[in-house]
């Protein structure tokens, strides 16, 4: 977490609040990680809700 102290610390510049945008940072790179592997793997998944669904 060093990195994201150090990014927080230069860009807000003060230490109230800092707790909260970490969190936000944490919340935000797992977002983005979320989004690419439903790019990546939406059709996988898509085909296999596909046969879930036509099986019941």
């Amino acid at each position: 977490m060093l990195l994201v102290d150090y990014l927080v610390a230069r860009i807000f510049g003060r230490e109230e609040g800092q707790g909260l945008a970490e969190y936000a940072l944490i919340l935000a790179l797992i977002a983005i990680i979320a989004i690419v592997a439903l790019i990546f793997l939406g059709g996988q998944i898509s085909n296999i809700l596909s046969k879930v669904g036509t099986s019941v």
